[in-house]
């Protein structure tokens, strides 16, 4: 036996050292009790803590005016490149030549095309002139056929009138004869009678027998007369109709070449006009040899490389990216969250390449987020069955610019602030799967918006 029992130290007496003074045991089931009834207290004044209800959507950068999106440029007439001025990257302003083309049609080869269709256009023009004085010549024609044909036809009915009075006097002249004719006559026979009983002599017949005869040759001799007044009259009737049958037809001839002088001068200024017309076109395609930028901006992307190579009417060679877009945020939104959202609603962002610290329930407190509010709400669906809404930068509650070094088709991450609820609440209402409350605009964070809600085509 070693005897090692007496040397064994009691606990009570090594509290005479100073270093088992220091040494406390310690209570550990009270005090966790204490710390379980803070954290429980803690928590339940938590759950009371004011929280702001979001919906939570992707999107990208857009520009809500179409100007200010990416654009591409196409060529106005097809030709082959012949140099370049730009280059990808390239910053260009408004009016700065991109490229130029060479034409490849053959009926635009000719350099003088734009001055012989200049002579063209005064050929006709001197052409249309020596129309108009040829309708003029034959007008002045007419009129004096016209006046013509006027004289005749009162000259004709002069005869015809002298012959009808003619007509007339000689009717007379052959019923006087014809009167004196029967008084003859019957002179005659009473003489022949008395000569015959002896009453009167040879001399006395012979007498009475040449005075009737005498009348009978006269009677003759006015209805002679009578008959050629009477075919006078027939003549002059058919000297009349055939002068205005003649002078209808010297009219109408001219009248026909009248017309016709001015349909070749409608025709002749039609001309004119074409070929006027292709003088402007000629004009401006010698503008479309040279394509242009149409805004200021960025060249993005070109499409077609080399020289020599040949471009259609209408085929995209580059695209530009406006620069100074207004910039916009185009996100999309589920159909169980379309009836919560409201024209000037209030949004907070996160740019893709711009770090931020985001609180969820308290936007205030987020940390690199950007706001802005909704401009715009689809009315019906895209192919994804979600609705797009357009969101703008919304000076009354942003803290700091949107960056200068967005650029459109970049993402965000864009949160709709909607209520402000107890936490306990939105803890409930998410595990129960129940939306969002209804938004009401009198607890919105920002001034009422009066404007009607727009709606953007799809």
């Amino acid at each position: 036996m070693l005897n090692i029992s007496d040397k064994i130290v009691k606990f009570k007496e090594l509290e005479e050292f100073d270093s088992c003074k220091k040494i406390q045991t310690l209570n550990w089931p009270r005090k966790l009790s204490w710390w379980i009834i803070g954290f429980v207290i803690l928590f339940i004044v938590i759950m009371f803590l004011p929280w702001t209800q979001t919906i939570r959507a992707k999107g990208k950068i857009t520009t809500l005016r179409p100007e200010y999106r990416p654009q591409s440029i196409y060529p106005v007439i097809p030709g082959a490149i012949e140099s370049w001025y730009v280059r990808e990257g390239d910053t260009v302003r408004a009016g700065d030549t991109l490229l130029k083309l060479t034409e490849i049609k053959t009926e635009y080869f000719d350099p003088n095309l734009i001055d012989r269709t200049k002579e063209q256009v005064l050929a006709k023009e001197f052409s249309v002139k020596s129309y108009e004085q040829k309708a003029e010549a034959l007008d002045v024609q007419i009129s004096a056929l016209s006046e013509a044909q006027k004289l005749k036809l009162e000259q004709t009915d002069n005869k015809i009138k002298q012959a009808k009075l003619k007509i007339q006097s000689d009717s007379i002249d052959m019923q006087a004869t014809r009167i004196a004719n029967d008084i003859a006559k019957f002179q005659f026979l009473r003489a022949d009678t008395m000569y015959r009983a002896g009453v009167i002599s040879l001399t006395k017949w012979e007498e009475k027998r040449n005075k009737m005869q005498e009348t009978i040759a006269k009677l003759n001799a006015t209805e002679n007369k009578f008959l050629i007044s009477k075919n006078e009259l027939l003549n002059a009737l058919i000297e009349l109709n055939s002068i205005r049958q003649d002078y209808t037809d010297k009219i109408s001839k001219a009248k026909s070449d009248r017309f016709s002088a001015i349909s070749s001068i409608y025709d002749a200024e039609g001309s004119v006009s074409k070929l006027k017309n292709e003088q402007t076109n000629y004009e401006s395609r010698n503008q479309f040899y040279y394509i242009t930028a149409p805004q200021d901006g960025i060249v993005s992307k070109i499409y077609k490389k080399g020289l020599g190579e040949i471009v259609k009417d209408g085929e995209e060679i580059m695209s530009i990216m406006p620069s100074n877009a207004l910039l916009a945020v185009e996100m999309y939104i589920r159909p169980m969250d379309y009836p919560l959202l409201r024209v000037g609603q209030p949004v907070i962002f996160t740019f893709d390449g711009w770090p931020a610290f985001v609180f969820s329930g308290w936007p205030d407190g987020s940390v690199g987020t950007f706001s802005g509010h909704i401009y715009a709400l689809d009315n019906v669906t895209d192919e994804n069955n979600l609705f797009r809404v357009f969101i703008e930068p919304d000076t009354n509650y942003i803290h700091k610019e949107w960056p200068k070094g967005l650029r459109v088709g970049s993402g965000a991450d864009g949160r709709i602030i909607l209520n402000d609820v107890p936490l306990w609440y939105e803890v409930w209402r998410q595990l129960n799967g129940f939306p969002p409350d209804f938004y009401d605009e009198s607890k919105a964070h920002g001034p009422k918006m009066k404007a009607a809600i727009k709606s953007l085509a799809k």
